[in-house]
């Protein structure tokens, strides 16, 4: 089993700048690959940004250019740096974990809320 607790949330002004945290724990497979997605009100759940064990990433259009993920192998930790943020970036963010090789393996956060707004 997996648990992935969330930090860094909160309430931020238009323009500003938060630094979101998940680390992993428990029986964590190397080839993995981790992400944020996020969902606000009224909306579908959408994929943010994902990272390999390698490095590899992607980006929603709506945020390349102003987001950053990262991650930490040996801290099994992922971070979603947010810049410039946008009153449309308010929601739920929630980090997932899973393995391409593995239908199985899929793990989700409790989620963490951002807020934009001024």
């Amino acid at each position: 089993q997996v648990q992935l607790v969330e930090s860094g949330g909160g309430l931020v002004q238009p323009g500003g700048s938060l630094r979101l945290s998940c680390a992993a724990s428990g029986s964590i497979f190397s080839v993995n690959t981790m992400g944020w997605y996020r969902q606000a009100p009224g909306k579908q759940r959408e994929l943010v940004a994902g990272i390999t064990n390698g490095g590899d990433t992607n980006y929603a259009d709506s945020v390349k250019g102003r987001f950053a993920i990262s991650r930490d192998n040996a801290k099994n930790t992922v971070y979603l740096q947010m810049d410039s943020l946008k009153s449309e970036d308010t929601a739920v963010y929630y980090c997932r974990l899973w393995s391409t090789y593995f239908r199985n393996y899929n793990y989700w956060g409790q989620g963490t809320q951002v807020t934009v707004s001024s």
